[in-house]
């Protein structure tokens, strides 16, 4: 690490919030670069932002297009930071557009290494949540911000992945301009609400009194007496906001006006509601980015306790609002991950610092972020090797802090592995040097079959811990494949094993299962594409796990044709959605164990088509496996 960064990026906010030890590995992850003057970084709404852009020496201004106008709003000049709201709110796509104006030098900071920080430090998280709250009272930027949410696809947070219509309150509260403010009062007291609308004789709503209203104009300012009409104190004419907008937009039009209240319309422009900064704030807070922050926040384990059962609602609710489900699925690993990561924390204050480097490391559905709402733990501690007078008290350490994680895992919701692969077992609670033993052997000994047992092990990440020994392992399993050939064709006989359920002239393959008939396993179909892909992503020596990311880095290496990458992803994520589908109903419709048992014949027509047209691609595939590895 450069000494210059690390003094850098401890004088910037908000990582002066970080201490030493969590600041180091930060600023290692810095990137110099030097862009000349007139060089456009990013575009709005065209740019995927992969970095955090930090100014080290030069001068970088931001512009919002507007009606076909651009309009200059900021100057970022040394140790100004840019890109990290557009991360937060969109994924990554550019709000603004920004441009050097003259040469300027940068440190940029991953995006990964920029959203773990985000979800694991409260501290950061609220200096950007209060910096975007800032800039929304700009108005080009709120509308910049607006436009983007409606087209975009799912940032990290969600925060407003809902329309209004979805969390409004519809029963209206009202009475006539001409009755007192006292009866105005008591008619709110009546129905506990902080708001009533006022109506004109001939029906139209012309104005709101709030319980501000009351306070500022009545008991602060004396404006008149109780006895006045309620047309004297009332906020006129009535803001209000479509049924049908995003919820982005409720949230700009009362930070743009001062607002707390807004009427809401129906598609004829009656109004129909009323939405408050409370029910927004309400929706936040069963969002995935509110229930992160009380994890990472949490300072016990009974702080931690029942968040995992508040997973199938937050994700109930991200479909229904149109979240793409592969993001969908990687959100339940990013909240398993958060859950572990304090797991682990109040396991080291119980037990004391750990004698030796280690990580704890996630394996199977998990150690590819494809975790759905029925998983159990995979789990495993991999530790430095150290001498042979220390490896028993080394081993004692970690083995009572795989015993302490994995039974609070168990106790939160994420069931303990019926097959024992947890780092609570000794087998899979080891120094490095015995790992790469175990994949010398399951590489230079395999057959289908035990292949079959160990696969789980070759989609494996760092859950908590030193990356660096991981990054170790995945470079000694990489370098063992070279004398070891035939390993690609036993891993691909795998593969090709189990045909999907589908029989002559297109009929689908059911059975029976849990008592209910005309099934199939929709998992048994998705494991294929994932063998399958795993197979050509290890032979290519790619180190990500997560089964499309896989994909594209196969189609970057040629792996993959784009027609094939295409059809793969929307495979996947079409028999993903068909899962957590499936799962959410048997949770939150018939109180029920989440399964992976779908029936064709209740599917719509579409999906049924959907789902053979898959069924025969993964066919095609699997006589590609053959072809390429038996020839």
């Amino acid at each position: 690490m450069s000494s210059d960064a690390y003094s850098f990026l401890s004088s910037i906010q908000p990582f002066t919030f970080l201490s030493e030890e969590g600041l180091t590995p930060v600023a290692d992850q810095l990137i110099e670069v030097t862009h000349p003057r007139e060089t456009v970084l990013l575009i709005q709404g065209q740019n995927v932002v992969e970095h955090v852009y930090l100014v080290r020496k030069g001068l970088v201004e931001r512009y919002y297009r507007e009606k076909d106008q651009d309009f200059l709003h900021l100057l970022y000049h040394e140790k100004g930071l840019f890109g990290a709201i557009s991360m937060l709110l969109r994924g990554g796509m550019s709000i603004a557009t920004f441009k050097t104006i003259e040469d300027t030098d940068f440190y940029l900071l991953p995006k990964d290494v920029f959203l773990d920080l985000y979800s694991r430090h409260q501290e950061i998280a609220d200096f950007f949540t209060d910096q975007l709250g800032k800039f929304m009272v700009d108005k080009s930027f709120a509308t910049a911000v607006v436009s983007s949410l409606r087209h975009a696809d799912d940032g990290p947070p969600q925060i407003f992945n809902q329309n209004v219509e979805n969390i409004f309150t519809k029963n209206l509260v009202w009475c006539g301009t001409t009755v007192s403010v006292k009866e105005a009062a008591a008619n709110m007291a009546q129905h506990q609400c902080s708001s009533i609308l006022l109506r004109e004789p001939e029906g139209d709503f012309v104005g709101i009194i709030t319980d501000r209203d009351l306070r500022d104009k009545i008991i602060v300012h004396g404006a008149c007496d109780m006895g006045a009409t309620a047309s004297q104190i009332m906020s006129s004419p009535l803001e209000t906001i479509p049924a049908k907008a995003p919820l982005s937009d409720a949230l700009t039009v009362m930070m743009l006006k001062n607002l707390k209240h807004l009427g809401v319309t129906d598609d004829s422009g009656g109004v129909i509601g009323i939405i408050t900064s409370r029910d927004i704030l309400e929706a936040h807070s069963r969002s995935p980015f509110f229930l992160l922050r009380e994890i990472n926040g949490a300072h016990s384990f009974d702080e931690i306790r029942g968040k995992h059962s508040r997973v199938p609602g937050l994700i109930h609710g991200l479909i229904k609002s149109g979240a793409k489900v592969m993001n969908v699925a990687r959100m339940v690993s990013v909240i398993s991950d958060a859950i572990l990561n304090r797991l682990a924390g109040f396991a080291i204050d119980e037990l004391g610092p750990p004698p030796a480097r280690f990580a704890f490391m996630i394996v199977g559905s998990e150690g590819r972020r494809e975790q759905t709402l029925k998983t159990d733990q995979d789990n495993a501690i991999v530790f430095e090797d150290v001498s042979r007078e220390r490896s028993k008290d080394v081993m004692a350490y970690f083995l009572a802090f795989g015993e302490k994680v994995c039974n609070w895992l168990n106790e939160a919701g994420y069931t303990f592995c019926n097959g024992g692969i947890m780092a609570k077992n000794p087998q899979w609670c080891q120094p490095l040097s015995v790992w790469k033993h175990y994949f010398s052997t399951w590489i230079g000994t395999a057959e289908p079959e035990g292949l079959l047992q160990s696969s789980i092990f070759f989609d494996f990440r760092t859950g908590y811990g030193d990356t660096e020994i991981i990054d170790d392992l995945r470079d000694y399993m990489f370098r063992s494949f070279d004398a070891h050939p035939n390993f690609f064709r036993y891993l691909a006989e795998t593969t090709v094993e189990r045909k999907p359920p589908l029989g002559l002239f297109g009929s689908f393959m059911v059975e029976t299962k849990d008592g209910r008939h005309g099934v199939i396993d929709v998992k048994v179909p998705m494991i294929t594409i994932v063998n399958y892909t795993r197979v050509y992503a290890l032979k290519n020596r790619i180190a990500e796990t997560n089964t499309l990311e896989r994909m594209y880095q196969l189609y970057l290496k040629k792996g993959l044709s784009w027609e094939d990458y295409q059809d793969f992803q929307q495979a996947y994520s079409f028999l993903m959605r068909l899962r957590l589908e499936r799962q959410l109903t048997a949770i939150m419709e018939e109180n029920a164990e989440p399964d992976n048992y779908i029936t064709p014949n209740k599917l719509p027509r579409l999906d049924r088509s959907t789902l053979r047209a898959i069924f025969k691609r993964i066919e095609r595939y699997q006589s590609k496996l053959v072809f390429d590895f038996w020839k």
